[in-house]
């Protein structure tokens, strides 16, 4: 990049930071994304005085030679993006204008700067995620501990959505069950299963670029990948699937959870749990109607921040 790299300056509400920063991954060459001015909360940004995403863009990576295409290509996939999750429900003020910039600079670490925001966090008295880099010995003998690298891959365990998901499976998940992540993204919570004494985890998404990442993190956290191990990750979608299992998780948007429903159920075994998160809390009679519709009955609704994740049986 002959010494500077280019940084986009992206407007949103914070509360949707964590679905941005994936579109950023998937759609853009993107190395990094970190909030302007941010507040945290054990590994969370939790705050931002100004909503803006700062994205740091690496051209070789998508191999665009030609730097002047970038700023069309930015364009296009904020205005694209933007309108799907409208499309998919979300409205003006739950997104944010998504005005943006983009700046070129002197190269520099800012990965190294990034990583120092990040700590070790503790998901519940068992969970602990830890940043790949950093030493960490378990605290208690039953302590779970789950190691990935914050910001390269999609649901990387500091947003609320996914740790809700990760305290259902603590509570609810029993040992020795098969487990189905839909929507795997980083693997993270077909992890946390196996940790917890799954019989087996399968995770599909139906972006291939997170396949090999899920692998990777399955692997850093000393689990061994293929059916004979009883870990798989796959490119696939609920609705292929023929299998039945004890527990399913799917943390995904609301509007897709609500579509999707009837899909779920089937991979249900009758005695099966289903969690479902990914849900802003204004956005839960979506889902509600969906769970009712398809003869689904919660029995727990967890809450974190703004996000509620709903725990449901046949």
């Amino acid at each position: 990049m002959n010494g500077k790299y280019y940084e986009l300056q992206l407007k949103i509400n914070p509360e949707i930071e964590d679905i941005v920063s994936d579109i950023c991954f998937e759609n853009l060459p993107c190395e990094g994304v970190v909030l302007a001015e941010e507040a945290y909360k054990d590994l969370e940004m939790i705050s931002t005085t100004e909503g803006t995403l700062r994205i740091f863009l690496n051209p070789e990576l998508f191999g665009i030679s030609d730097v002047e295409s970038l700023p069309e290509l930015v364009k296009n996939v904020v205005e694209e993006q933007r309108a799907l999750l409208k499309s998919n429900g979300l409205s003006d003020d739950e997104l944010g204008s998504w005005e943006f910039k983009l700046l070129e600079k002197e190269n520099e670490d800012w990965s190294k700067k990034w990583k120092e925001k990040w700590d070790v966090t503790s998901v519940s008295d068992r969970i602990t995620v830890v940043p790949d880099w950093i030493e960490y010995s378990p605290k208690r003998p039953v302590e779970v501990v789950i190691r990935l690298e914050p910001g390269c891959a999609f649901g990387t365990g500091t947003h609320s959505t996914t740790q809700l998901c990760m305290k259902a499976i603590e509570k609810y998940m029993k040992p020795g069950s098969d487990v189905a992540d839909i929507g795997t993204g980083s693997g993270i919570l077909a992890i946390c299963a196996m940790k917890f004494a799954a019989k087996s985890a399968y995770g599909c998404d139906n972006d291939d670029t997170v396949i090999d990442v899920a692998k990777e993190n399955a692997i850093k956290n000393g689990i061994r990948i293929g059916e004979q191990f009883g870990c798989n990750f796959e490119l696939n979608t609920a609705d292929k699937l023929n299998t039945r299992f004890d527990f399913v998780i799917a943390n995904i948007l609301h509007n897709v959870l609500a579509e999707i429903m009837g899909d779920l159920k089937n991979l249900m075994k009758e005695d099966a749990y289903l969690v479902l998160s990914g849900i802003l809390d204004e956005k839960k009679p979506v889902v509600i109607d969906a769970v009712n519709k398809h003869g689904l009955s919660v029995i727990e609704e967890l809450h974190q921040n703004q996000w509620v994740a709903f725990v449901v049986k046949k």
